[in-house]
């Protein structure tokens, strides 16, 4: 049976529901994960869920050891990874309150580690990134949806800039003339990293503001946090349909 890792964004600090088996903490070429990876069950199926962003402590974007994150998620057996985000909306549909589920992804960012190749072994890790989300994974994610009816929209393109800043308005028109639906600051490298260690990568949007320039008032965390809160309950009831249909025995 495959095994499925949690990884959470702002606003996901802990997987509710999880009946906490243990914590890892594995050593990794890297250095060590955000926080301690809680192994337990949701139900009658064992996950595990990782903060990207640590918790008590708060690791911005551009600082979060993405390497030792996945490298300690692939150690403990994961076959598949789903990544919750906050982002802001950039088109029409993808207003405050929707989930997304992106097929597609503009990496924006710079300086980060995005790649445990460092030639040693002798041979490029060219990668296939034609698709940058697992197929098959965001296909089921998206029939438990439609399933369990839970709005969303399933598809859009995810830009991903250097934050922590916000991004200015010229910036989003930017974003928006190369086709971004949505933007946040987390999904890279970590999809490119999942897929060099062979692991089934996808991500749920939540979209938290009108991206800079879009919206009438001033981009806050205050503002976000009760829509947070309320797509956080969507995305939980997204993994309980998720768990029933592809990783119970």
């Amino acid at each position: 049976m495959r095994q499925l890792a949690i990884i959470g964004g702002t606003g996901v600090d802990e997987l509710e529901g999880l009946e906490l088996v243990q914590t890892h903490t594995p050593q990794t070429p890297f250095g060590e994960p955000s926080r301690a990876i809680q192994e337990g069950r949701l139900g009658d199926t064992r996950v595990f869920f990782l903060q990207r962003h640590g918790s008590p402590g708060t690791i911005p974007p551009h600082l979060i050891n993405y390497r030792a994150n996945i490298w300690a998620l692939h150690s403990l057996g994961v076959d598949d990874i789903l990544a919750i985000n906050a982002v802001g909306g950039i088109t029409e549909p993808m207003r405050p309150g929707t989930l997304v589920i992106p097929d597609q992804v503009i990496d924006y960012t710079w300086g980060r580690a995005h790649s445990f190749d460092d030639g040693a072994s002798g041979e490029l890790m060219h990668i296939d990134f034609t698709e940058p989300y697992d197929r098959e994974l965001r296909l089921a994610l998206i029939a438990v949806a439609n399933a369990g009816r839970i709005s969303h929209e399933a598809s859009g393109i995810h830009g991903v800039t250097q934050g922590p800043r916000l991004e200015t308005a010229a910036e989003i028109r930017r974003l928006a003339r190369d086709g971004c639906d949505v933007v946040g600051m987390t999904g890279m490298p970590e999809a490119s990293l999942a897929r060099e260690l062979g692991l089934a990568y996808a991500c749920v949007c939540m979209v938290v503001n009108p991206a800079a320039g879009l919206g009438d008032l001033p981009i806050s965390l205050h503002m976000m946090r009760e829509i947070l809160r309320r797509e956080a309950v969507e995305v939980r009831q997204l993994l309980q349909h998720l768990l029933g249909s592809r990783y119970c025995a």
